[in-house]
This record gives structure tokens, C-alpha cells and sequence, in this order.
């Protein structure tokens, strides 16, 4: 028994505790884990910026904390807004009349002039067929759609309510440090303080490539004739913020409007560009961001982004590396030592 008292004496092991409780907690509360992650996400974002905004300004301007807030985030549901009004009908619409062409047979002829084109490629494959299979995607975007819509909307409104009142949630916090779980307290922020700094490294290199995948879809799309390319952009830039999964999302809206101007050799066109920014951010951006960023090897780089991926779904590409940082800064390794 005393030397098991000794085992949980040590700090390590309630390090490790606390970890293990903390674990379970996140994982007790998985179904509503993309509402606080999106909440998290949108709450560090905007800090961020608002900081970095009041740092540039101050030798011109005194901006107070709490008007610049409202000022940010007043923009963010205007263009919200705008992109509601503006292409969340189009892409409903159009997402019926795609549906009703693959389930009749008005768009065989464009899929036969795909055929054409990808048939030295791939072959003699069904593309109609295929095409008919997948219209059961569209109907689940739509459905999706909403529920993505109202967790943006809700983890909009968390953050912004967070960043109003972060004064008096931090005073709210600090009661826990006298409390009958102050151990747990003790622990639960430095964890937080750890993962933060390692996920304020992971967030700005997503940024980064999130700005990326935008400059290069920008180009595309101008090339491809998209009407209001630049308003599409942001929508990408949006997307981009969800690592590997965003782009994918983004795929559907973009092929319907497609289908509209152009029919489905221009679908395919989207396609082409989606696959290719994809692999673009998947096989090369992510693992070289993160390895120079983090100082970890791009091998390791890619097995823990698979292997998050696979545990936490795409939301793992964001938080598994700075996940897998805090795991090593907690058992004592140190990145920076060469």
C-alpha cells in the first residue's frame, strides 16, 4: 500500500490522472464535440486577430477590447449573411434539378462527352451509373447543411458572448483554484496554457494554408469563368480552416454551381481542382508546415495525423498534432534541443 501511495504522490501520475479524467469528459461529450471545437476555434481566431489588430494600432489609435469585438464580429455575420442570401438557395435549387437530371436522362449527353475525355485515362466506366449512385450525397449535404449551418451559428454566438464577458469568465474560473477540486484545477490549466501555445502554432500554419489553397483556388476559378470568384474564395478560405475535410465540403457547392454555368465537364473541372488541393494539402503542405513548425519529423508528422484522423475524425488533423506535442512536453521531451 505505501508504495502505492507513493506511486500517486508523484506528479507525474496525477499529471496523468488528470489527463485520463479530461480524456474521458471529451470523449463522454463526442456528439456535440464539432459545437465546442467550432466555438474554440472561431474564439481563438478572433482573439487572435483582435489582438494583433490592437497591437499594429495602438501608436495611431486607443481601440478598446470590447468595440473592436463587436466590430469583428458584426462582419463576420454580415458576410454570413450575405453568403446565406446569396448562394444557399443556388445550391439547394440546383441541387434538386442535379439530382433529377442524373435520375432521368437529360445530362446524358454531358456525361458522355466525360466519357470521352476520361476514357484513355480510366476506361469504359459507368459514369452514369456512378453518378446516380452518389445523388444520395447531395440529399445528405442537404441535410448536413442545416446542422453544420446551426453549430457555425451557435459557436458564433458562444464565442462572441466568450469574448464579451472573457473578464468575467476568467474571474468565474479563478473560484476553482480554492475549491474542493483545486487539484484538478491546478492541472486542467496548465494542460490548457501547454495545448494552447501548441495549438496556436497548428491554427497559424492552417491559416497559412488555408491562404494557400484560396490564392490557387482564386486562379482556377478565374480561369474557369466562375461568376463571382472572389466571393467563392472566401468560401473556400472558410472551408480551408477545417484541415483536409473543409476542401472536401466545399467540393459539393462548387460542382453544383458548376453544373449550372457549364454543365458536367465543368463538374469535372471542380473535381480536378478539389482533388489536386487536396493532395497538395494533404501529402504536402500539412506534413512540411508542421514538421518545420513543430521541429517534429515528417514521418511521425504523418502517423499521428493519421492516426487522429482516424480516432477524432478530420477534426483530428487540427488537434492531433498539438495533441501529440503536449503528450511529449507532458513526459518531458523537449523539441527544441537539438
Amino acid at each position: 500500500m505505501s508504495f502505492l501511495r507513493e506511486i500517486f504522490k508523484r506528479e507525474t501520475t496525477k499529471e496523468i490522472s488528470v489527463f485520463i479524467i479530461v480524456a474521458i469528459l471529451i470523449y463522454a461529450l463526442k456528439n456535440i464535440i464539432d459545437l465546442f471545437l467550432l466555438t474554440f476555434l472561431f474564439t481563438y481566431l478572433i482573439y487572435s486577430l483582435e489582438k494583433t489588430i490592437i497591437v499594429n494600432l495602438r501608436k495611431y489609435i486607443k481601440l478598446k477590447g470590447m468595440f473592436l469585438t463587436i466590430v469583428l464580429y458584426f462582419v463576420i455575420f454580415t458576410l454570413l449573411v450575405y453568403f446565406v442570401y446569396k448562394y444557399i438557395p443556388l445550391i439547394v435549387n440546383q441541387s434538386v434539378i442535379l439530382a433529377n437530371g442524373f435520375i432521368g436522362g437529360k445530362s446524358q449527353h454531358n456525361i458522355n462527352k466525360v466519357q470521352q475525355y476520361l476514357y484513355p485515362l480510366i476506361g469504359n466506366v459507368d459514369i452514369k451509373g456512378y453518378l446516380k449512385n452518389e445523388v444520395s450525397t447531395i440529399v445528405e449535404f442537404i441535410t448536413s447543411l442545416g446542422k453544420w449551418g446551426i453549430n457555425i451559428i451557435l459557436a458564433l454566438v458562444l464565442s462572441l458572448f466568450f469574448m464579451l464577458e472573457r473578464t468575467n469568465v476568467r474571474r468565474f474560473l479563478i473560484k476553482f483554484k480554492t475549491s474542493k477540486i483545486s487539484i484538478m484545477y491546478k492541472y486542467v490549466v496548465l494542460f490548457w496554457k501547454d495545448f494552447l501555445i501548441f495549438f496556436g502554432k497548428v491554427v497559424q500554419l492552417q491559416i497559412l494554408i488555408a491562404v494557400t489553397n484560396t490564392i490557387l483556388s482564386l486562379i482556377m476559378l478565374s480561369i474557369m469563368n466562375f461568376p463571382e470568384s472572389i466571393a467563392l474564395s472566401f468560401m473556400i478560405f472558410i472551408f480551408s480552416l477545417i484541415p483536409v475535410g473543409g476542401i472536401i465540403m466545399a467540393l459539393i457547392p462548387l460542382s453544383i454551381i458548376a453544373f449550372n454555368i457549364g454543365g458536367m465537364i465543368k463538374v469535372v473541372y471542380v473535381i480536378s481542382m478539389i482533388i489536386l488541393l487536396c493532395a497538395l494539402e494533404n501529402y504536402v503542405l500539412t506534413p512540411q508546415f508542421m514538421s518545420s513548425k513543430t521541429k517534429i519529423p515528417v514521418f511521425f508528422v504523418f502517423i499521428v495525423l493519421i492516426i487522429s484522423q482516424h480516432f477524432m475524425g478530420m477534426w483530428g488533423l487540427l488537434i492531433g498534432i498539438p495533441l501529440f506535442m503536449f503528450i511529449l512536453h507532458m513526459v518531458g521531451i523537449n523539441l527544441n534541443k537539438k
